[in-house]
């Protein structure tokens, strides 16, 4: 499975890059399959304004999910890995769309996408930075890890696999063959995200996690 990213190393700052931007390039024929299974999954990070707060935030969207050849999800996580409080969660009646919406001034966005047992992964760190002479912040991204044509050798999203999802990630390898580790911060978060590939009709969260007081979120985060 092959796609038009062209960066294999970590730690590549390029905030106009549009793959950094909006999550793994696909061809038009893995978007239009995704749109044909009914699998939304919005990988683009927004800059809102809080008028409140008088700052400016990053919000993304938990959504995706799969069916049984196909599958492709988000999530965010904090600056250090950790699961991020929803600002408010999203019911649907299909599933495989948007589940959670969150807001911090520094997220980790984890993307990723299967076809059959071929994974694809992408982590990337995006934050706010002044400007001299710029009253609006602008948004800068990094890619922290870039794994391709991972495998996991059998159907995870099948009856008989469902006991062990959330506990595995594909293996990635260099192009020399050697294996390559998940970020350790990271990898929790990504073994909910390979559940979550695998996750038909998707309808719940995998990654972000419940308010826990009823205090405004957007104006103490």
């Amino acid at each position: 499975m092959k796609t038009n990213a062209q960066n294999h190393s970590y730690n590549q700052k390029a905030s106009s890059s549009p793959f950094l931007q909006y999550g793994i390039p696909l061809g038009r024929s893995a978007l239009r399959a995704l749109d044909k299974r009914g699998i939304y999954c919005q990988t683009s990070i927004s800059k809102e304004h809080q008028h409140l707060a008088k700052r400016y935030v990053l919000r993304g969207v938990e959504s995706g999910g799969a069916v049984s050849d196909m599958g492709r999800y988000c999530a965010y996580l904090d600056g250090d890995g950790a699961p991020i409080q929803w600002l408010q969660p999203i019911d649907s009646i299909t599933g495989n769309g948007r589940h959670a919406v969150v807001v911090a001034p520094e997220l980790v966005r984890i993307d990723m996408f299967r076809i059959g047992r071929t994974y694809e992964l992408a982590i990337t760190r995006h934050l706010l930075e002044s400007e001299q002479g710029h009253a609006k912040p602008r948004m800068t991204s990094t890619l922290l890890f870039r794994g391709r044509d991972g495998t996991i050798s059998f159907d995870l999203w099948a009856p008989e696999s469902r006991s062990i999802r959330g506990t595995i990630t594909p293996s990635f390898y260099s192009e020399a063959g050697e294996l390559r580790d998940i970020p350790h911060s990271f990898e929790a978060a990504v073994k909910n995200v390979t559940a979550a590939l695998n996750c038909l009709a998707c309808k719940h969260v995998h990654v972000a996690v419940a308010r826990s007081t009823p205090s405004n979120l957007l104006a103490s985060a």
